[in-house]
């Protein structure tokens, strides 16, 4: 039988909450608010700048596509 790990979507998963909740938890404590829905627009397209020159493998990346996206449902496309 060969290796394999049936689950490992599971492991996956908590990895990416654990990423978008530091992503989270940074981006609002750094900018004083207490939800995305606070975040201005402005904000955002420093969020926004600071994800586009990320390393495309960051592992981070992630947590800010999550964050962005949620922003964007909320207020609407930039």
């Amino acid at each position: 039988m060969a290796y394999d790990w049936s689950k490992i979507y599971k492991a996956e998963e908590n990895i990416e909450m654990q990423v978008t909740d530091w992503v989270y938890e940074h981006v609002l404590e750094y900018f004083g608010v207490d939800e995305v829905t606070d975040l201005t627009e402005e904000n955002i397209l420093e969020v926004q700048a600071f994800w586009d020159n990320l390393n495309e493998y960051s592992c981070m990346s992630i947590g800010y596509s999550s964050l962005i996206n949620n922003w964007e449902a909320e207020n609407g496309e930039m």
